[in-house]
């Protein structure tokens, strides 16, 4: 993999991955933009606890424009966009309209290939791979900005989803604090290693699925499964079975392993319903241990946390999507339609 770090015209920084050692990026950003102004605080709930990013200048962003308009694919002589060269592998740049910024975080934009009319379940083993390898450095180096205690790595695809930009792309969001779901996650790890005498939760959670019903693919080095109690109608949580806090302590096994692992994931999510319709909406979430001391949680260290990945999707049947409606948005309860075992049982069946 060759690193190239630049920046675009307004001062954002933009990076290119590529797959050749060789590959020379010098293309500049011709287009004439400001400064980029944010309005991006964080504000917190007395109440529940929790952050709440605050960031109206985030109404103005690019919204579902025509494909030839994409701001996301490669520039030509014609029409400037977000990527000044005319071809890339994967490319890495600041958000142009964050919904963290400065000393709120930082948030950016992932462009997994130059090609408009792909998904990530239509890339090469080796355009995925170099993702992974973009997802691991981005980590290692948002880690060291010195607001940044978590960072997360995603993908949200399908307009039902809420996407707005249809070229096959994820984002990056570095949080100054650690975020509710994974606070949660801390703490009942917390609760089981004292109440167990210092067993892992992960690693107990773990055993108990693979011995289970609900496993769809246990490899080498990965095993994927739907959990116990799934809160999405199709939801697979992917797990590197040596147990690591984040991207950075995959092995090289597990790296190499990932690729086809992932691609034959997203695969089943697009088999999964019979339509003609538009592609399984979904989100690919990628949870990795905080960076900021984990004091508040006691006895556990950043090593008793697992990476893991949890790819749902929003479709329950064909043609109806899961809406959060008063229990799961008033209240946090989520009523799952789809029963867990059957959701994997769908899983396997369409397999490759």
């Amino acid at each position: 993999m060759k690193k190239t770090s630049t920046r675009l015209a307004d001062g954002r920084e933009l990076i290119y991955y590529d797959v050749r050692d060789d590959a020379v990026r010098a293309a500049p950003d011709r287009r004439p933009l400001d400064a980029v102004a944010t309005t991006a605080e964080i504000r917190r709930d007395p109440l529940l606890g929790d952050s709440v990013a605050i960031a109206s200048h985030r109404q103005g962003r690019t919204y579902h424009p025509p494909a030839d308009q994409c701001p996301l694919c490669p520039s030509t002589a014609e029409r400037p966009t977000e990527i000044p060269e005319s071809a890339y592998d994967v490319v890495v740049f600041e958000n142009r309209f964050p919904s963290l910024a400065g000393d709120a975080g930082r948030c950016e934009v992932v462009c997994f290939t130059s090609d408009h009319t792909v998904s990530f379940a239509d890339l090469t083993e080796e355009q995925a791979g170099l993702v992974l390898d973009a997802w691991t450095d981005r980590t290692a180096e948002l880690s060291h900005l010195p607001a940044v205690q978590q960072v997360f790595c995603f993908e949200n695809r399908g307009a039902e989803i809420g996407v707005t930009l249809g070229h096959p792309h994820g984002q990056i969001y570095a949080y100054p604090f650690v975020t509710p779901r994974t606070a949660l996650m801390l703490r009942s790890l917390a609760a089981h290693k004292k109440a167990t005498g210092g067993r892992n939760l992960f690693d107990d959670v773990l055993a108990d699925e693979r011995a289970g019903e609900r496993v769809v693919l246990d490899t080498a080095h990965w095993v994927a499964f739907v959990p116990h109690a799934a809160h999405w109608p199709y939801e697979v949580h992917l797990y590197p079975k040596r147990r690591v806090p984040d991207l950075l302590g995959l092995d090289e096994a597990a790296r190499a392993e990932f690729p086809g692992v992932y691609l034959e994931l997203l695969k089943r999510f697009d088999r999964i319903f019979d339509t003609d319709g538009p592609p399984t909406p979904y989100i690919a979430a990628w949870h990795q241990a905080p960076f900021a001391a984990l004091d508040a949680y006691d006895g556990v260290n950043r090593d008793d946390f697992a990476l893991h990945l949890e790819l749902f999707t929003i479709r329950r049947t064909s043609g109806k999507l899961k809406f959060l409606a008063g229990s799961e948005s008033g209240m946090s309860v989520f009523i799952n339609d789809v029963p867990p075992e059957a959701a994997a049982e769908r899983l396997r069946e369409v397999a490759s």
